[in-house]
């Protein structure tokens, strides 16, 4: 069983609330986000926690089944396939996923039963749809650090994805993010109010000398 430490409801909540775009920023991770073309299948998801990585053969999902019985409540499923869409996941595996408290999941492939995990409201973010099943074959590795799209993941670096896209920070980072994020988060709101006053973006963000280009 994995000895992930999960993270503190309110942190999660925190992160959430924030959003991946601006937690994106305050990073300074240029590797953090993964590749855009993972998505949500239903708008309005998202999640937060500890990142669970595993991989998977092309067309073959075997590692999940395995993966369900060693993912700490509580954390993120990331599933590297090398790209190839088919349908490793539905509902028969977010009905599993509920009930072995699995929050979500983030798959490099494709997933099915679309309308069934829209009606759950089970988060998942996914490069492609799929209606054609894999095969039970082979487990390359669970639980073991992947680059996923290019990006690193290791097992307990936070996930966190919503309707802007995937971001992971590795796990030695997640309290200072937070806390930049929370700054940056709190400027914008200035900015905004003084948008509302009649302030314009050309004054507020330092590039008057270009109100006058054409």
């Amino acid at each position: 069983m994995s000895t992930i430490k999960p993270y503190a409801a309110a942190l999660l909540e925190l992160a959430r609330t924030l959003g991946t775009s601006t937690l994106f920023e305050a990073s300074g991770l240029s590797t953090s986000s993964v590749d855009p073309a993972i998505r949500t299948v239903w708008p309005g998801a998202s999640v937060a926690g500890p990142a669970f990585p595993l991989e998977c053969s092309p067309g073959d999902n075997l590692a999940i089944h395995v993966a369900m019985e060693k993912a700490p409540r509580g954390s993120v499923l990331v599933i590297s396939t090398g790209g190839f869409v088919a349908g490793y996941w539905g509902e028969v595996l977010t009905v599993a996923a509920e009930a072995a408290g699995v929050a979500g999941l983030v798959i490099d492939g494709g997933v099915r039963d679309i309308a069934a995990l829209t009606a759950r409201r089970f988060p998942v973010f996914a490069r492609g749809i799929s209606m054609r099943g894999t095969i039970k074959a082979s487990v390359p590795s669970v639980g073991q650090p992947i680059s996923f799209t290019g990006t690193p993941v290791a097992a307990g670096d936070l996930v966190l994805a919503d309707d802007d896209g995937v971001l992971v920070i590795p796990a030695a980072q997640v309290h200072a993010t937070l806390t930049k994020g929370q700054a940056r988060a709190a400027r914008e709101a200035g900015i905004m109010e003084r948008l509302r006053e009649g302030r314009t973006t050309l004054d507020l963000f330092g590039l008057s000398q270009w109100r006058d280009a054409s």
